[in-house]
């Protein structure tokens, strides 16, 4: 809802919970006004008419205040746009006009010795704001340079201290909670790596009360972009803090914008929630699946993926012969991953010709397809199309395709150079052969992986070859849009060398995503817990595979904790079947369908995290109607000592619940107030606990 007040300059958007209010000084200025618990038009009015903070000489009264802070004038934090022409810098605008379309506010100002329209975008979808601009050249030159275009910028409310949250980590460590004071000054996280990065996910979170899980005040910022990003928290000298982020990390050029040409920012989706960081997780969590989500209400089937059990030494005999085993245990989706195609037969080649490979696949992807559709399963590949290795056909007939410097040397990180997806004729390549592949066998699922950082990004010829950090992500964008079209029943997930390509740009196109490439399922109970502070478990994929752990570290574990810690999301398989026992593999068996049982709750459920995994007893809760489920780890027992009770959230407390499978029925006030007792003992123990709510 949007409402309007002030005699047309005060703006208040409210959603179920929450209100987000901004107003137009006499000035002209867009300043902030309210971000937090839901209020009337008004409240706003009464905020607008508070005397204006008195003014130093040495401070500028706007910082910390205004909704979009440009670059020049009285002006002093770090702004959200900077633009220059050759003759000049900087930004003076005035107001245009405010609109609204479809809930959409649009505030409009203009730059008249730049020639530029600057439209500033809001939404409220449900408790979330959705926030970006949008510049149009309407002048007739000069081209303007946009150095920086932030989504928004963000103000937060007067508080003593305010303590920052974010995620960061590395390769086969991602997601990894961080929550520190902030201190005064700027603190930027963000990728200079032209894909969103395992380092750090594109959101943050704020407290100032000491919010814990299921309490206090907390302020979340996530942005919808899949290449180099920048997030600023600023806390300026007064005091105040205030957030900008979007596209680019630096401030070297982004586009330049010729007259008659429009340039969008990203989405950068913010939300308030007085029910701590479970309230945040399960506001953003709504969020995605009703609003980003494709097909958010469909749950995602179980899956094996060849990868872990087979590496670049594969052939179809051998895949189906995986086929059968996977079939056997209820897997719903056969995933052939790397080294089909090609001259594929290490990281060393192959990549860019994505053609099946005629001597391990003779009929090429078909006749395995049919075999595996004929066992009751669907189909699906790995492949990594914006990658080439210097050995492949592709690089020999276009070596100018890829990005570079001219007369520097071409990095072959992880033996493999990118493509410059900006170009025209390499889209239009890569359309061709994935299009032809999709339309050549029965194809139900797309592994897209994006496994190697920009080192050399370069565009030989190109007058502004800095534009192809964000034109290679549009066309990215632009490829899977035309894929899905083409091709609506396969079903796309996002892996970048794991959780490398994951924010709300990509979730907006695909149906899942790669955790990460780590499959320790003690490892990965960190790695979810950090994930689902920003995205649901609908989108998680985790896989079970061998004991001792062949990817990282050798640790033993039994299948019971690999399961239940997979579980946690998409579950999937990702071990050698044919070398597991028979026993191992009826094991399996009744996992994937106790999964199968419990597969709408967890996917679609509420989340609530009960015990962060840090060395005992953890557990996490999904709550979806009358239908409750537990997961619960143990990774020591120490000293003999009885495991805590896990306390459940989220549930009445004057309802009762039966545990399914036995004859024990609780009142949700014990579940609440005292906890579940789960019979978790030793190293590496885990259980899957069932209730359902018991009508009168």
């Amino acid at each position: 809802m949007i409402e309007v007040g002030g005699d047309g300059r005060i703006w208040l958007l409210s959603g179920p919970t929450s209100s987000y209010a901004l107003m137009l000084s006499e000035r002209d200025e867009l300043l902030h006004l309210h971000w937090g618990p839901r209020i009337a038009l008004a409240d706003a009015e009464a905020l607008a008419v508070q005397p204006e903070p008195a003014a130093s000489g040495f401070e500028s009264p706007l910082d910390g205040r205004e909704e979009y802070p440009v670059e020049g004038g009285a002006r002093f934090v770090r702004p959200a746009l900077a633009v220059r022409t050759p003759q000049v810098r900087g930004t003076e605008w005035r107001f245009a006009q405010a609109a609204q379309d479809d809930g959409v506010l649009k505030l409009g100002f203009t730059d008249d010795v730049h020639g530029l329209r600057i439209t500033l975008r809001y939404a409220m979808r449900g408790d979330v704001v959705e926030r970006d601009a949008e510049l149009v050249h309407e002048g007739k030159g000069p081209a303007v340079e946009i150095l920086r275009a932030d989504s928004a910028a963000w103000t937060l409310p007067e508080r003593d201290a305010w303590r920052l949250t974010q995620l960061h980590g590395r390769w086969a460590a991602e997601s990894r909670v961080e929550r520190v004071p902030l201190a005064y000054g700027e603190h930027v996280i963000g990728s200079r790596r032209g894909h969103t990065g395992h380092q750090y996910l594109p959101w943050v979170a704020l407290d100032a009360d000491g919010a814990g899980e299921e309490h206090g005040e907390v302020y979340s910022c996530a942005l919808g972009w899949s290449g180099a990003w920048r997030i600023a928290v600023q806390k300026l000298p007064g005091g105040l803090v205030q957030l900008t982020g979007g596209t680019g990390h630096d401030d070297s050029g982004q586009v330049l914008l010729e007259p008659g040409h429009t340039w969008r920012t990203p989405v950068f989706a913010g939300l308030w929630s007085d029910g701590g960081f479970g309230g945040v997780s399960r506001a953003w969590h709504a969020y995605q699946l009703e609003h980003v989500i494709p097909d958010a209400d469909r749950v995602r089937p179980v899956l094996f993926n060849s990868w872990e059990a087979t590496g670049f030494d594969i052939s179809a005999p051998q895949q189906l012969e995986l086929a059968r085993h996977a079939a056997e245990m209820g897997v719903e989706l056969f995933v052939v991953d790397d080294a089909w195609f090609g001259a594929r037969v290490s990281d060393r080649a192959g990549l860019g010709d994505w053609t099946p490979n005629p001597d391990r696949f003779p009929g090429g992807l078909k006749p395995l397809a049919d075999e595996v559709h004929a066992l009751g399963m669907q189909f699906g590949i790995w492949v990594e199309p914006e990658m080439v290795n210097a050995d492949s056909d592709l690089y020999r007939s276009h070596p100018d395709w890829v990005q570079h410097h001219p007369g520097r040397t071409r990095t072959e990180f992880r033996n493999q150079l990118v493509l410059n997806l900006a170009r025209e004729d390499v889209q239009e390549y890569l359309w061709e052969q994935l299009h032809t592949l999709l339309s050549s066998a029965p194809i139900d699922y797309v592994k897209w992986d994006f496994n190697r950082c920009f080192t050399d990004a370069g565009w030989p010829g190109e007058a502004y070859p800095q534009k192809l950090w964000n034109e290679h992500v549009h066309a990215f964008y632009r490829l899977l849009d035309r894929l899905r079209a083409t091709h609506p029943g396969v079903a796309f997930e996002s892996c970048s060398g794991g959780g490398g390509r994951i924010d709300l740009g990509v979730l907006s196109r695909t149906d899942q995503v790669w955790t990460s490439d780590n499959t320790d399922p003690l490892d990965r109970l960190d790695i979810q817990h950090g994930f689902t502070h920003v995205h649901p478990a609908r989108v998680m994929a985790a896989w079970v595979t061998d004991s001792p752990n062949v990817q990282l570290n050798g640790r033993v574990s039994s299948l019971r904790f690999r399961f239940v810690s997979a579980m946690a999301g998409v579950l999937g398989v990702g071990g050698d079947l044919a070398e597991w026992t028979r026993q191992e593999r009826d094991e399996a068996r009744s996992w994937v369908s106790l999964y199968k049982e419990i597969r709408d709750t967890v996917q679609l459920g509420e989340l609530h995290r009960l015990r962060a995994p840090r060395g005992g007893l953890s557990a996490v809760q999904y709550v979806r109607g009358d239908e409750l489920v537990v997961l619960a780890w143990l990774q020591a027992q120490r000293y003999g000592e009885p495991v805590a009770r896990v306390r459940l959230h989220g549930i009445a407390a004057d309802a009762s619940y039966e545990l399914l499978g036995t004859d024990e029925v609780y009142r949700g006030s014990v579940l609440l107030h005292h906890g579940l007792r789960t019979g978790l003992k030793g190293d590496f123990d885990a259980g899957v606990y069932r209730f359902r709510r018991v009508r009168p």
